[in-house]
């Protein structure tokens, strides 16, 4: 007999799989409460002991204590941020994915898993307008994906100018880039040029300025821009910086890790063409590509390159990289800043395929529709106006006469009546609404009751 831990659980597998069907079937999903909920700290104490507990009974307790407790990021009255709207197909095949206790490393144990997240790896990027053989690998979120992109930038600039100090060489970015870049820079020990954006869109004008005044423009070896703003939903000049990078021989690196998925937009895609001259893009399917956390998509114009970089070396991990099959072999953990890893890309993959890219493309474009609806009705109203026209699925506005206490408690009172779950931003050193559109069942009489919401 093995090991109790690992014998099947009839009654406990039929109350899980029951929690996540309810779950599954609620439309719309419940908002929750988040920290408005109080955690009764005092049942927590003792959970944990030699002798184990009652499955049922703590099933029981996360699902009455703990999950209201979590503001639902999937419900279409999740507003902040940046929401995550999971297919009902990608959930399920998370579940694929969970149970089938999946490894998605290597191609010699993967290989499965691997051909099938390379066809949705392949078809982000065809478009995109990525050329023919640019892949990557799914990896946990935008963070890593810019961690290991520009890792791949430093190392490749740095060899391609031995005349630099290795401790010198730079990356361009905007003053409006994603926090993330920063740090992976300063993880990376590069120093950047801060790029002062045209009404917070880095711009080919800018740069080129930049450049002019700075003392040692010789020594930025690479470009960072990103395909919408996180913010505003900005997306910055990528025609006219990739242009630049390709003909100074730079890294160009575009963060698209929220608006990367307007590729998909009838009305928008147009703003995306420069992603062509991209050495390393990446897009979140876990936001606005409806999959489930945690996923980003990492896509190189070279993997070659980036596998010389990335790939780890060890002596019991030679065996992955010794196969003869080297038109088919492709190991995720040479694509990024990790080497275990769960096959993330899955549940993306199976909701793509089953329903299908049209279903995405009017996916996409609800969210900027509703944007754009949302700022006419700003417009009409009496007691709001807008900070600057939307961008991409993204409404920064302002309520006459609040100061930032007074959005505070609004937002607090819609979750409190579970309204929506809407957060205040800093624009300009100014506190102004904010919000962001991504599922595709947030509905115009959601808009209208939060608008009026703020009469008072």
């Amino acid at each position: 007999m093995g090991h109790q831990m690992f014998d099947y659980d009839a009654q406990l597998t039929d109350a899980v799989f029951a929690y996540c069907r309810e779950r599954l079937s609620m439309d719309p999903v419940p908002l929750d409460y988040g920290s408005q909920r109080e955690i009764p700290i005092d049942k927590l104490a003792g959970l944990i002991r030699p002798e184990g507990r009652n499955p049922q009974e703590i099933l029981d307790f996360f699902e009455t204590t703990l999950a209201p407790a979590v503001v639902s990021i999937d419900s279409p009255a999740f507003l902040a941020f940046i929401p995550n709207a999971p297919t009902k197909n990608s959930l399920l095949f998370d579940m694929v994915v969970a149970c089938s206790g999946l490894n998605g490393t290597s191609w010699l144990e993967s290989s499965g898993v691997v051909v099938a997240e390379n066809q949705a790896l392949t078809y982000l990027a065809d478009t995109a307008g990525l050329p023919a053989g640019s892949g990557g690998a799914f990896v946990s979120g935008g963070s890593i994906g810019n961690l290991s992109s520009l890792t791949v930038g430093r190392d490749v600039g740095r060899a391609k100018h031995p005349e630099l100090n290795p401790h010198d060489v730079r990356f361009a970015i905007s003053s409006d880039a994603h926090s993330s870049i920063g740090t992976a820079l300063h993880v990376l020990d590069v120093d950047t040029l801060i790029v002062e954006t045209d009404d917070h869109r880095f711009t080919l004008k800018a740069l080129e300025a930049a450049l002019a005044n700075d003392p040692h423009p010789e020594n930025v070896i690479g470009i960072v821009a990103t395909a919408g703003t996180t913010n505003a939903g900005i997306v910055d000049d990528l025609e006219g910086l990739g242009s630049y990078a390709r003909e100074h021989d730079l890294w160009f690196h575009i963060d698209g890790a929220y608006g990367g998925a307007a590729i998909f937009s009838a009305t928008h895609k147009h703003l995306f063409k420069g992603i062509r001259h991209a050495d390393s893009f990446i897009v979140d399917p876990h936001k606005w590509l409806f999959a489930p956390l945690d996923c980003c998509a990492l896509i190189y114009r070279n993997p070659t390159v980036a596998r010389k970089v990335l790939a780890q070396q060890a002596s019991y991990l030679d065996v992955l990289h010794d196969s003869s099959d080297d038109e088919y072999e492709w190991n995720p953990s040479d694509f990024g800043i990790h080497l275990s890893r769960r096959a993330r890309g899955l549940p993306f993959w199976f909701s793509l395929v089953t329903n299908g890219a049209a279903a995405y493309e009017s996916g996409v474009q609800v969210a900027i529709d509703l944007a754009q609806r949302t700022q006419q009705l700003i417009e009409e109203s009496d007691h709001l106006e807008m900070v600057r026209p939307s961008s991409l699925s993204i409404v920064l506005f302002r309520r006459r006469g609040w100061k930032a206490e007074k959005y505070n408690e609004w937002s607090q009172e819609l979750l409190r009546r579970q309204i929506a779950f809407i957060t205040p931003t800093k624009w300009e050193g100014e506190t102004v609404g904010r919000i962001a559109f991504l599922h595709p069942n947030t509905t115009e009489e959601m808009v209208v009751e939060i608008l009026n919401s703020m009469r008072g």
